[in-house]
This record gives structure tokens, C-alpha cells and sequence, in this order.
């Protein structure tokens, strides 16, 4: 093939799957003579388990066993913690003691032969507790704040500064000192969280809703003191996830439990509402932000200060402030990141984790300042552009941020705004138009894969990812089909098994550039293996030839410079009757990584419409566009921004799980309250890219994209409502009360 693969937009090769209903999630691996059980979950916020009334609900039709804290076996919870667990607690271990640490905590599990039956059961069971009073609120002043102990490193990201930030601020002739609430969200896939367990001998399989197969499988491993080769997860598809199914959750180990107990598999799929309990959330957060800056509009001081919540058997953390190190030139910077630690559950990272809320703080910040100063946002930040990480003083690997806004404002047509709040309207509407800024790492993680070229012609390429929606089976296909010179069609991409070469998580938008390159990596082996055969076989037309005179084109061997078609890899594989199988690996090169700041950045505008009279919000139109280095699939990436964009929306003006403060209860955990976008509130979403070559990030050159896309949309829309209202909004999700003229 001549043209390259890379950077086409193919359409998804698991597409006919999923709309054919053929694609299998976790819940739809049934098993022979499997029991389904059920979660009884903690009524109360803090205290201790007095009684459970087993013998009752035991007698019920159907019901397998009751499995609680007092007849559950001790388990060995050996010492287990991946890069996504916090570094500092230890996890909740399920059903060994009779403590609750927070409301909806798993204190018995209900088996039984339908699940019809074990739902009626764990509805009748009744729990004795003994109860106090839960802190569940972090702007409570009895919470403690803390500083994040994880470890050297984590401790200076905590507290970092240069310059004196403070003096700074306070002499600026022009100044923003403000504070800005974000609620806690929740993720709220379409898929719930299910895991189907069956045990053979001391062997178990795990049918599993997982972002991170191979953490799966060596937590399981660790929680029943198995080797970790005696434990397989598989996950082929992902029914959405943005981060909820990055750790091993307490569900994954009680269906193994329970299928160890009653000695039959078990199928268990927690409800909605248990889903805002014990699997993760988007922590609460409150930051500080104060700017100095000259009359001219040159940043002279930044102070950020951010407070996360976290549980109080775990520390979360996340990088709430790290952005604001870097995304601007300035000489004097301090930030600063404290914990509240709370009796709830342990928070996670959700799409954009930490940057997301940190950028709403200081984008919105920027916007303010750039008001006060009768200076237009754009070129405000235009201003203030760096030209290395000031923070790491070292350049950046690349970065497009004022291409992207120049790019974006065309799109968008920001020309036309006019500057003075609440002057742009559209018949009795108030128009509003915002801008914000969008970055994230650019991560890389260590990855494997395998490639076994095939007597057919096929070839087959394995790694242990997951795919939650982005299209990773179609990009994967592209790459592997790139590097060998072969068809798509003839390519057979798989994933979704811990047995598969090992891959880090599904998560950071790191997927591509590890895994990717990894593939890279497998192919390449699989073609030097390819032409060592050729060479050493005696029928061979090639044999004896010097490997280094030979080429590969087109999926064909043949001699430097020759004109023949040269030799398939059926070819090759036909001659010596075996298929030829490689792995390939792929990792950062240290000396590289530190020399450069690597990141990707976007511009992101939106413009809202408002009616002055009953305060409705609806947002227009997007448009974002980002620099991501090379991009494999410009319908995929496409894909991904206007999912992100969607997932801004919501949290610029809908998505907040509210506690009950008496017990710390989620009184709206469910579709009714928790309101997220549907299809009415999509307006007009448009993703660009600018032609960005970046040699340093990884050998594919791709930054990644899944997080970006979603990190400077609620900031956007949060800078459109005050251009539209004059109203400054600094809590999100914005309410219809918010922006209503007194």
C-alpha cells in the first residue's frame, strides 16, 4: 500500500459487533449453573454492624447463602498497589469486620438461583448498626485538612513555588483574588459495574468490567493469596468507564467470594444506585486562585490553593494545581494542594482527573483578569505564553497552543463577539461567548504486545488493553496494519485478557501511545524474524541474502532497490510451516523524558444562549481545537472530543451528586436527579487539530486525547455565562439561579 494508513479515518472494525448486539460485555458471559447475588449496602454513614437477621432470609425460595462478616472467610489481602491506588491507606476490605466507614458499604452479599430471588432476599434483610455522626461535608470546618503524604515527590507537587508568588500579588496594580467550588460527580457509564466469577480447583476466571485487566488480575490475585498466574480477567468490551473501572472495586472480590463459597459461578451487577457507593467519584473540590498582573496584562503573580476530598482510609490525589505550574509565563507561582479527609468512600479519577478542575479555576481566573484589564481573553493569554515549562525549566516537546487558538477563533468566529458583557443578544436571548484553555501530559507507559503472522495471510496481534469506547480496536488494527504493510481486513486485533502481553491502564490518554508503540515494536520483530526465515530457507529465492540489503514494501520482502514483488509473509510462512510470532515492547526513554515538558494543548470556545427571564442555559455551539501531536484516526479522535465535550457540558451545568448530611447518603443517585446532557443538549460540536509534529513523545508521535477533550469545556461555558450575563459564576454546575437578574 502506498498511502499511509495512519491518519485515515477508518471506520470502526468492531462497529457491525456493537450494533449488531454480538459485542459481549462482562454481564453477558453466562455460565453453566451460575447463582446470581446481590450487595446489601450500609443504611448508615459511620459506625459498626450489631446484627444481621441471616437465618430469616435464608429460609427464603431460592437462596443459596447469606454471606456477611461474621461467616465470610478471612481473607489474606496481600500487599497490592498499582499507579492508580492511592499511595498511602490500604482498601477497603470487604466483609472482615464489622466497621462502616461510609454509607452504601457492602455488609452482606445474598446469593442465590435467580436473581429475582436474591434481590427479594437482600431487600428483607435486616442489619442492626450501631451508628455516629459521619463528616461528609469537606467546607466543614471540623475537617481536617491535610497535606498528601505519598511520597517525596507527591509532597512537593504539593507545595511548590518560585518566585515570591505572595509579595507579587499583593503589590500588582491589578489583581483577581477568588475562590471556586466544583461539586463531587459521579461517572455513570451506560454499562454498570458486573463481574460473573467461577473457580476451578484453586483456578479462577473473572468475566469483568475492567479499564486495567492485568491490576485486576494481580489484585484478585493478592486479595485470596494466589499466584497471580492462577487468576484471568477478561473484558473484550467496555460499555463506557471514564476511569470508574480503573481500580478493583469491593464487588470484583465479593463474586469471587461468594462463587468460592456456594462452589457454582456467580454473576453479579451492581445497581445504579449502588454505583455512586463504593466505585469511585470526581472528588469536591475548592481552590483559591489570585492573579497580579501589570496594566498591560503581564502576569507578575499566581497563587493557587486547592482542597480535594478524600476517604479517611485512603489518600486520593489527584493534579488539581499542577497545571497552573506551567501554562503561563510568570516569575513568581505558588501553589498548593491540601486533603479533607471525609467518611465516604475513597474518591477515583474521572476523564480529565485533577486538570479539569484545577483549569476551571484558573481559566475562569484569566477570564476575570482579562475583563479588568479591558483586554481581550485571547490576547491575554497571548500575552503570557512561555517559552519553555518555567516550572521545570526545560522546553516544551512541542506546543500549539496559540495555533490552536488562532485555528479555533476562525472556526468559531470570535471576531464577531463584542467585549462588553451583555451586549450580544439574539431577539430577547442573551448571547454569551467564552474561551478557555485545554492541556494534559502527554503519559507513557511501558507496554507489550505480540503479532503471529499467519499461513492464511492474517495476521493476529494481542495485548492485555481494554477498549471503553474510543475505538481502540480500530486504531490498534490501523497501526499493526501500517507497520506490517498489510489491508486492515487482514489484521485481528485483540485484547480484553489478562493473558495477553501486559498494557497499562485504559486511562490517562496514554492507550495509544503506549500500547501503540508496543505494537510498532511487535510488528518490526515480527518482520526482522520474517526475513531471518527467508533468508536461512534453502527454497527461499532470498536465501543466503544479507539481511540488511532487504526491504520490506507493501507486506513484501525483496532485495533493496529490486522491482519484484518480493516475498508475502504467507509466503514465508508457507515454506517453513509455522507461523512466525513475535513480542515487542515499549517504554519512554528516560534521557528523553526528562529533557522535554511533554503535553498537549487546545483552545476551547463555546457560546451560550440565555433567557433573561427565567434563566435557562443552553450552549450553541463548541468548537475545540488541540494539538495532539500525530493523529492515527481523525473520525476516532473526532469522536473523542465531542464526547469530552459533551462530558464539559455536563459538568458546567448539570452533573453534582449531593449528600445527605446526617448520614452522608447520595439522595440523587440515580437517571431522575442526576442529570446529565442527553441528546437535546448537544449543540453544534466541531473538533480540530493542528498539523503538530512531535519526535520526542514516542515513536508514533501521538500525545493522546481522551482527557484534553474534556478538560477546558466547563471553563469555556462557565467565561460564556459571564459574557452573556455579566454575572460571574464560580461554582459548578451553574443553576438557572445563579444567572437570574435580581
Amino acid at each position: 500500500m502506498s498511502a499511509s494508513l495512519i491518519g485515515r479515518p477508518l471506520a470502526r472494525v468492531d462497529g457491525r459487533a456493537k450494533v449488531t448486539g454480538t459485542a459481549r460485555y462482562a454481564a453477558d458471559f453466562n455460565q453453566p449453573g451460575q447463582l446470581y447475588a446481590v450487595i446489601v449496602s450500609a443504611t448508615v454513614g459511620l459506625g459498626r454492624v450489631m446484627d444481621v437477621a441471616a437465618a430469616e432470609v435464608e429460609r427464603m425460595p431460592g437462596i443459596a447463602a447469606v454471606i456477611t462478616h461474621r461467616n465470610a472467610p478471612k481473607l489474606p489481602y496481600l500487599p497490592h498497589r498499582a499507579v492508580i491506588d492511592p499511595a498511602v491507606g490500604e482498601r477497603l476490605h470487604v466483609l472482615q469486620e464489622d466497621n462502616v466507614r461510609f454509607y452504601g458499604q457492602p455488609v452482606a452479599i445474598v446469593v442465590a438461583d435467580t436473581l429475582d430471588h436474591a434481590e427479594r432476599a437482600a431487600t428483607a434483610l435486616r442489619v442492626t448498626y450501631e451508628t455516629r455522626q459521619p463528616l461528609v461535608d469537606p467546607a466543614d470546618r471540623r475537617a481536617e485538612k491535610i497535606v498528601p503524604e505519598a511520597a517525596t515527590r507527591a509532597r512537593a507537587l504539593a507545595d511548590r513555588s518560585r518566585g515570591d508568588a505572595d509579595g507579587a500579588v499583593a503589590q500588582a496594580p491589578v489583581r483577581i483574588d477568588e475562590t471556586y467550588d466544583i461539586a463531587r460527580e459521579n461517572h455513570n457509564p451506560m454499562e454498570p459495574h458486573a463481574t460473573i466469577a467461577a473457580w476451578n480447583g484453586d483456578r479462577l476466571t473473572l468475566w469483568s468490567k475492567s479499564q486495567y485487566l492485568v491490576n485486576e488480575q494481580a489484585e484478585i490475585a493478592a486479595v485470596f493469596g494466589l499466584p497471580a498466574e492462577n487468576v484471568e480477567v477478561i473484558c473484550p468490551f467496555i460499555g463506557g468507564a471514564f476511569g470508574t473501572s480503573l481500580r478493583t472495586w469491593p464487588h470484583v472480590t465479593l463474586a469471587a467470594l461468594a462463587a468460592r463459597h456456594v462452589a457454582r459461578p456467580v454473576k453479579l451487577v451492581l445497581t445504579r444506585k449502588q454505583m455512586f457507593f463504593t466505585t469511585g467519584h470526581r472528588p469536591r473540590t475548592r481552590q483559591r486562585v489570585a492573579l497580579g498582573a501589570t496594566p498591560e496584562g503581564r502576569l507578575t503573580g499566581v497563587i493557587h490553593e486547592g482542597m480535594g476530598e478524600t476517604s479517611r482510609y485512603e489518600q486520593f490525589m489527584e493534579a488539581l494545581t499542577n497545571v497552573t505550574d506551567y501554562l503561563y509565563s510568570c516569575p513568581n507561582v505558588r501553589t498548593q494542594y491540601r486533603l479533607a479527609q471525609l467518611d465516604t468512600s475513597t474518591p477515583n479519577h474521572m476523564r480529565g482527573p485533577g486538570d479539569a478542575s484545577g483549569i476551571f479555576a484558573l481559566e475562569s481566573a484569566m477570564d476575570e483578569l482579562s475583563y479588568k484589564l479591558g483586554i481581550d481573553p485571547i490576547e491575554l493569554r497571548r500575552r503570557n505564553e512561555p517559552q519553555i515549562d518555567e516550572a521545570e525549566n526545560k522546553p516544551f516537546s512541542s506546543r500549539s497552543l496559540m495555533q490552536c487558538y488562532e485555528l479555533g477563533s476562525e472556526r468559531f468566529g470570535w471576531a464577531r463577539r463584542t467585549p462588553k458583557p451583555r451586549s450580544m443578544r439574539d431577539g430577547r436571548l442573551l448571547i454569551g461567548m467564552g474561551a478557555a484553555t485545554a492541556t494534559y501530559p502527554a503519559f507513557h507507559a511501558p507496554a507489550s504486545a505480540r503479532v503471529r503472522l499467519l499461513a492464511d495471510g492474517l495476521a493476529e496481534v494481542e495485548a492485555a488493553a481494554s477498549d471503553m469506547g474510543p475505538g481502540t480496536y480500530t486504531s490498534m488494527t490501523q497501526v499493526a496494519a501500517e507497520f506490517l504493510g498489510l489491508p486492515p481486513e487482514q489484521v485481528r486485533f485483540r485484547l480484553g485478557r489478562s493473558a495477553y502481553p501486559q498494557t497499562p491502564s485504559h486511562g490517562g490518554s496514554w492507550t495509544m501511545a503506549s500500547v501503540g508503540s508496543a505494537i510498532r515494536a511487535a510488528c518490526l520483530e515480527a518482520q526482522a524474524q520474517a526475513a531471518r526465515r527467508a533468508v536461512a530457507d534453502t527454497r527461499s529465492p532470498l536465501f543466503e541474502a544479507s539481511v540488511g540489503n532487504l526491504e520490506w514494501s507493501a507486506g513484501h520482502l525483496r532485495r533493496r532497490g529490486e522491482a519484484s514483488t518480493g516475498l508475502s509473509y504467507q509466503d514465508i510462512v508457507a515454506r517453513t510451516g509455522a507461523p512466525v510470532e513475535a513480542e515487542g515492547s515499549a517504554q519512554r526513554d528516560p534521557e528523553v523524558a526528562e529533557r522535554y515538558s511533554m503535553h498537549s494543548f487546545g483552545a476551547v470556545f463555546a457560546e451560550v444562549a440565555i433567557d433573561p427571564d427565567v434563566g435557562t442555559i443552553r450552549v450553541r455551539h463548541i468548537v475545540g481545537a488541540y494539538g495532539i501531536g500525530r493523529v492515527v484516526n481523525p473520525l476516532l479522535a473526532r469522536s473523542q472530543c465531542t464526547g469530552g465535550m459533551i462530558g464539559g457540558i455536563g459538568m458546567a451545568l448539570m452533573e453534582r451528586t449531593v449528600l445527605d448530611l446526617r448520614d452522608g447518603r447520595p439522595v440523587n443517585a440515580h437517571m431522575a436527579d442526576y442529570l446529565m446532557p442527553v441528546n437535546l443538549d448537544i449543540p453544534k460540536l466541531e473538533a480540530l487539530f493542528v498539523d503538530e509534529v512531535d519526535p520526542h513523545v514516542n515513536p508514533l508521535g501521538v500525545k493522546g486525547l481522551g482527557e484534553i477533550a474534556l478538560v477546558g469545556t466547563a471553563p469555556a461555558i462557565a467565561n460564556a455565562v459571564f459574557h452573556a450575563t455579566g454575572k460571574r459564576v464560580r461554582s459548578l454546575p451553574i443553576h438557572i439561579e445563579d444567572v437570574l437578574t435580581a
